[in-house]
């Protein structure tokens, strides 16, 4: 088992994984933690974090017969990020979280990982296993912990030396291989996640309150974003990279080689007013195959008249706005009412 969890861990750097550890599924140390999260609510409108937070936190009883959990990292990073001051500079362009801005992860992690089960498959023989990329009740820090992959960072994603841009997936498994030792912690006393939160979301080391983060509230919360919440969101229509942004360990991250993850649709650079123009037959058009996608056209409408009402005021802009003032939604037309007063324009 020894020499096979080493050849697991070749075949995972051929695939394209820059990580690949082996951990145990007790997870009854965490199963605690995640409790009390869920008591305090910070799980906002995620009802399937509580609905399945057992199944979470024993992956036997999510997959009988699993005994070991093969976790997979994969780079993201497509150019070298700026500061948070740099990337937020230019307030009339629409900030896309870096991960969303290429090919949709979930499909591209899942077929490597299906890959590495094959290989596994003709060295070994047949095994039991199911894989997962972010698409089940999975505690995927922890385990990626366990598998000494990384560290929890205090804003709750995992880290490692070469910083936080990648995506996790995971191989729950029948095969009893050798466990990796945990991954320490090299955090330290640093705290700039939590400094530079712009919604104080990330409320001390290790606890999130989701309701407050951005991420949650552009792409989970299904309804209207707090009011009070709005100004802070800036133009941050698609997730939020701040945390990761003035991390430390980031300096030392690498850009992918993976194709799949280079930016598509100038999302790196388009305005607020031009993703706003768009048609709801263009939104799924041009994001087919984007993790943006699954928001809808809706939600997006919603998170961009949120970024046009924290821009600065141009005719472009609030004609832009006025266009949508008696859209069908109400979600939508709630959203545009507000950016348009930000303007001090009647809608």
């Amino acid at each position: 088992m020894a020499a096979l969890a080493d050849q697991i861990k070749r075949w995972g750097a051929e695939l394209g994984f820059q990580a690949v550890g082996i951990a145990g599924v007790d997870l009854s140390a965490a199963e605690g933690r995640l409790a009390e999260w869920l008591a305090m609510g910070w799980h906002g409108d995620m009802n399937y974090m509580a609905r399945h937070a057992g199944l979470r936190a024993r992956p036997a009883d999510l997959v009988p017969g699993t005994l070991r959990v093969i976790s997979c990292r994969m780079d993201y990073l497509a150019d070298a990020p700026g500061s948070v001051a740099e990337e937020l500079a230019d307030a009339s362009r629409a900030q896309v979280a870096r991960y969303a801005r290429g090919r949709d992860y979930h499909r591209v992690m899942r077929g490597r990982l299906q890959r590495l089960c094959d290989r596994i498959e003709a060295a070994y023989g047949p095994f039991g296993y199911r894989v997962f990329a972010d698409s089940a009740p999975v505690m995927e820090v922890e385990l990626a912990t366990r598998a000494g992959i990384g560290w929890r960072g205090k804003h709750t994603l995992l880290l490692d030396r070469e910083g936080s841009w990648f995506f996790l997936g995971e191989i729950y498994c029948d095969l009893e291989l050798e466990a990796d030792a945990p991954a320490a912690d090299h955090c330290g006393t640093c705290q700039k996640c939590i400094d530079i939160c712009p919604t104080q979301a990330i409320t001390a080391p290790y606890r999130l309150d989701a309701r407050r983060c951005i991420s949650y509230l552009t792409i989970e919360h299904q309804g209207a974003i707090p009011a009070e919440l709005r100004p802070l969101i800036g133009n941050r229509v698609y997730g939020c990279d701040d945390c990761q942004l003035v991390c430390p360990w980031n300096r030392f991250a690498s850009i992918s080689k993976e194709k799949d993850f280079q930016v598509r649709n100038s999302l790196d650079r388009a305005s607020l007013v031009e993703l706003f123009t768009w048609t709801e037959e263009e939104f799924d058009e041009r994001l087919r195959g984007s993790p943006i996608r699954r928001i809808g056209y809706e939600r997006w409408l919603r998170n961009l008249a949120v970024g046009l009402g924290n821009a600065p005021t141009s005719p472009d802009i609030v004609i832009s706005l006025k266009s949508k003032a008696n859209h069908p939604s109400e979600l939508v037309r709630e959203h545009v009412h507000w950016a348009l007063q930000r303007h001090g324009v009647a809608a």
